[in-house]
């Protein structure tokens, strides 16, 4: 399933995929593929755009286990 969110004043890729669906960073390349344009958009991204998160994104391994610098 494809899921479809529009992007907010202000708002990056990386925060609409962090904010919205619980994603971290090794979802960019999927997203950006499934989003032909979007990386020439620039870092911040215009207000009501649509951007298509696919299925595989929400699986995409991780790249590295998260650090915690004071526990």
């Amino acid at each position: 399933m494809v899921d479809t969110v529009r992007a907010r004043q202000g708002d990056t890729l990386d925060l609409i995929l962090h904010r919205d669906r619980g994603l971290g960073p090794e979802a960019l390349p999927i997203v950006l593929a499934a989003n032909p344009g979007l990386a020439g958009l620039g870092a911040v991204l215009p207000a009501g755009i649509a951007i298509t998160i696919p299925d595989a994104a929400a699986t995409a391994p991780a790249t590295r286990p998260l650090l915690q610098l004071w526990d």
